[in-house]
């Protein structure tokens, strides 16, 4: 009988480390965005932005949204908005639909987008942030406390929740408005990047960060001048990628991109990770 035991415990044990690993779906990529309101998107989608949204591109909610039928936690087809409840156009957007377009039919798509409009940096170092928000306006408040007080644990949270149905293959970072000028910004950064990558149990060669730029000096840009820092955040995070935005259309307060501005600079960011992931893009603007 004990043998017999032992045995039947043994097929039970294999049977339920399968499941686990047909749980994680190796061709399910998941990317983790993050940053201020050219994250969260400020420009309003477009009709052109809802429709024919491949089913293989997914979201996951990283809070409830009871007006999308959308609730936390949960994948939906990455139908705008892709941040919280009734934000706009994001560069996750067309990061997305860019991959899914130059993927194997297999490969499926995931992002996770946790961005705050204003926000410094600092809101995302989970050992300081605390400090940070006890002086940032009321309006933003509102919006760190749809992510229970603390975006950078949400992030967490739901990036737990989507390894368990994918792999974390990158991580987007579209901030810098807000730290204009600080030279310690891509020092913050730096600790934002390892936190991730110690709570996931990430590899940094196997994760990279891809940073976009700040509306372009091109386009009048008022924050351009940040993009001499950004463009020094490779000197810190060896996998750490920039994303130009020169010649992304910009909205009339020159800090935010338009909607046309969005799908270029996503294309953008897709066009960069398609080439590390080992494919070559069709050519992006």
């Amino acid at each position: 009988m004990k043998k017999q035991f032992t045995t039947g415990t043994l097929l039970i044990g294999m049977l339920f480390l399968g499941l686990n690993a047909l749980a994680q779906d190796k061709n399910f990529y998941i990317f983790l965005c993050f940053g201020q309101s050219n994250m969260e998107g400020n420009a309003k989608f477009e009709p052109q932005d809802t429709v024919n949204v491949n089913s293989r591109f997914l979201v996951m909610e990283a809070v409830d949204c009871p007006n999308l039928n959308r609730t936390m936690g949960q994948w939906y087809t990455a139908v705008p908005p892709l941040c919280r409840c009734r934000t706009g156009l994001t560069p996750a957007d067309y990061f997305g639909r860019e991959l899914v377009a130059n993927l194997p039919e297999k490969v499926r798509v995931g992002v996770i987008n946790v961005a705050v409009g204003g926000c410094k940096i600092e809101l995302f170092d989970k050992d300081h942030y605390e400090a940070y928000t006890a002086n940032v306006p009321g309006w933003m408040k509102n919006f760190i406390n749809e992510y229970g007080g603390n975006p950078y644990a949400r992030l967490v949270e739901m990036a737990k929740l989507a390894q368990k149905d994918g792999v974390i293959k990158g991580i987007l970072l579209h901030q810098g408005e807000s730290n204009t000028g600080d030279t310690l910004w891509t020092q913050k950064v730096n600790i934002v990047y390892n936190n991730l990558l110690n709570d996931l149990k990430l590899k940094p060669k196997k994760v990279p960060l891809l940073a976009g730029e700040t509306v372009n000096a091109d386009q009048g840009g008022i924050c351009a001048s940040m993009n001499r820092i950004i463009a020094t955040l490779p000197q810190t995070i060896k996998n750490a990628h920039v994303i130009s935005s020169a010649g992304c259309s910009d909205a009339a307060d020159n800090l935010h991109f338009n909607a046309a501005g969005y799908r270029a600079l996503g294309k953008r960011y897709a066009t960069q990770m398609l080439s590390l992931l080992g494919y070559k893009p069709a050519a992006v603007n």
